[in-house]
């Protein structure tokens, strides 16, 4: 696919692989971002990547903290072989373990930044949509019972108004902050993996942000300090978020598990944390 757009690759080498594989094409700075696991949600995969290519160049292009689209190919998207792909820059990074405020400043960099995009993005009632689309597909299995479902399903309607459908206002999002798709390079923190961009209030990604460094083992002082940094809400004004950001991970565990393993007899973790937090509420 690099070679017939004019790129030389001799060396592709899996650098990531999850809900997407990424694919580093050596000895060129480009990495080819094949979608996977999440292709089967979307039913128009070409204008859902459109509109991520579309905000990494426009973050990018305002020196936002992103890693950008490939400067030396279009960067897409791509079909190829089945796989929808998209292309874009390598740039050496390792995982990051930022420090509270670090993060905090991070997170709100981007939101500035997003804000002025004006181009076209999904509502986060598209998220709520996902996630009706993946109970759909659920069936009882000795991990899964029909009570957990619907249990799942009734959380889903009450979260809706108060998430979803939510009055909050609402600007472009990341749509998945979380300390896996934040990056550090030389000189500073990016962040990765812009597919699930969205408009929404900015509780979203909060609330997301703060779940994945309470999962990575921060404090409370820690998550005081990066919500300070980024300059609030109050954690007591997230709790319909967490509660949202929870749903939303339990659900696509559930999903992808029964789609991939299907063999399995034991609950995946964040669907069984997920019910032990349903049912200490």
């Amino acid at each position: 696919m690099a070679a017939a757009h004019g790129l030389a690759a001799d060396d592709a080498t899996v650098i990531a692989a999850g809900s997407n594989v990424l694919v580093h094409l050596k000895p060129a700075p480009v990495v080819a971002r094949v979608m996977t696991g999440t292709a089967v949600l979307h039913d128009d995969i070409a204008t859902w990547l459109e509109r991520e290519v579309a905000v990494g160049v426009f973050v990018a292009a305002r020196g936002g903290p992103v890693i950008p689209p490939s400067d030396l190919l279009a960067p897409g998207p791509y079909q190829h072989d089945g796989f929808w792909m998209t292309f874009w820059q390598f740039v050496p990074h390792e995982r990051s373990d930022p420090e509270a405020r670090e993060a905090g400043r991070s997170l709100r960099e981007l939101h500035a930044v997003l804000a002025d995009f004006s181009g076209e993005l999904a509502p986060l009632s598209g998220m709520r949509d996902e996630i009706a689309l993946q109970l759909a597909e659920l069936r009882p299995c000795p991990w899964l019972s029909g009570q957990d479902i619907e249990l799942l399903r009734s959380e889903q309607d009450r979260l809706t108004p108060m998430v979803f459908e939510t009055c909050l206002p609402a600007q472009p999002l990341h749509g998945d902050a979380s300390f896996s798709n934040l990056l550090r390079t030389t000189t500073r923190l990016v962040w990765n993996d812009l597919e699930d961009v969205c408009t929404g209030p900015v509780e979203w990604d909060v609330a997301g942000f703060v779940a994945s460094a309470r999962a990575a083992g921060r404090d409370d002082k820690y998550v005081e300090a990066m919500l300070s940094a980024y300059g609030g809400p109050e954690l007591a004004e997230l709790d319909a978020f967490f509660a949202a950001d929870a749903l939303y991970v339990a659900v696509w565990e559930a999903f992808d598990t029964q789609r991939q393993r299907p063999a399995k007899t034991t609950a995946p973790t964040r669907l069984a944390q997920w019910r032990d937090q349903f049912a200490g509420r």
